[in-house]
């Protein structure tokens, strides 16, 4: 079958016989010293799933040129549903100063959720004032809370797991670091902290300890122990993921800190 350079035209469905003729033909043309010394393909461009293939060749100078369209495969279907997460693990537990905002950063690496915990240390107390007689100063005052924001609004429950579960909050020493622990039962994430509380007034100028402030440490203690971390200042996760998991985690984790402010 000899070449067709205009064969096929463009749009032209092709058939396979004619087809191998055409590169048959080149090399006839090649072996009978037509002068084609090289072939050359230009282009190669993929086309939508369905789309008829083409292929366009010309002659320039002594090189062969070669377009082809070829369309790509259809969709597969989609894959089964991965396994479930089998793990939350704390990769990171960071003290910050006094003041600055507690944060909490999650991610999911296919197989486990992935917390970073930044959660600010009690604040010193402030010094007693000197008397003129070298009395003991007066106790320190108790840092302010700042006020809570305001909540956001509840999004969609997430089906992966029932709740999350806050197991203990237990106050260390001042100067300790903050600890958070994490596992998971197979149905709730279940978390355990430890929060140092701030550290007691200095001593005044005449060398004597400041009395105790107006609340005793067994107090807050008591007081502490039953109930949830205070999450006043622990931001929401305001940004939704495109992953199912992920978001249900996000969902929880949110209900968490929401259920935990006072």
């Amino acid at each position: 079958m000899a070449f067709d350079p205009a064969w096929p035209q463009n749009g032209q469905n092709i058939d396979a016989d004619r087809f191998r003729g055409q590169f048959a033909g080149i090399i006839d043309l090649i072996g009978n010293g037509s002068g084609v010394s090289a072939a050359q393909v230009d282009g190669v461009n993929t086309l939508p799933p369905s789309t008829p293939a083409n292929a366009s060749v010309s002659l320039v100078g002594t090189t062969l040129h070669f377009t082809f369209e070829l369309p790509q495969g259809q969709e597969g279907p989609m894959g089964q549903q991965g396994p479930p997460f089998a793990n939350a693990v704390v990769d990171a537990v960071n003290t910050v100063n006094p003041g600055d905002p507690a944060a909490v950063a999650v991610s999911f690496d296919g197989t486990n959720v992935r917390f970073t915990f930044d959660i600010p240390r009690g604040s010193d107390g402030m010094n007693g004032s000197n008397g003129s007689d070298g009395a003991q100063g007066p106790p320190g005052n108790d840092g302010g809370q700042g006020p809570a924001g305001n909540d956001g609004s509840p999004g969609p429950q997430g089906p992966p797991f029932a709740q999350a579960v806050v197991d203990s909050v237990t106050t260390l020493d001042p100067g300790q670091q903050a600890t958070v622990g994490v596992s998971f039962d197979g149905t709730n994430v279940r978390f355990t902290f430890g929060i140092p509380r701030g550290s007691d007034g200095t001593n005044g100028s005449d060398g004597s300890q400041g009395p105790p402030g107006e609340i005793s440490q067994a107090q807050l203690d008591n007081a502490i122990s039953g109930t949830s971390a205070n999450t006043n200042s622990v931001s929401t996760l305001d940004t939704p993921f495109a992953d199912p998991d992920m978001e249900a985690i996000r969902q929880k984790l949110n209900e968490m800190i929401l259920n935990g402010r006072r």
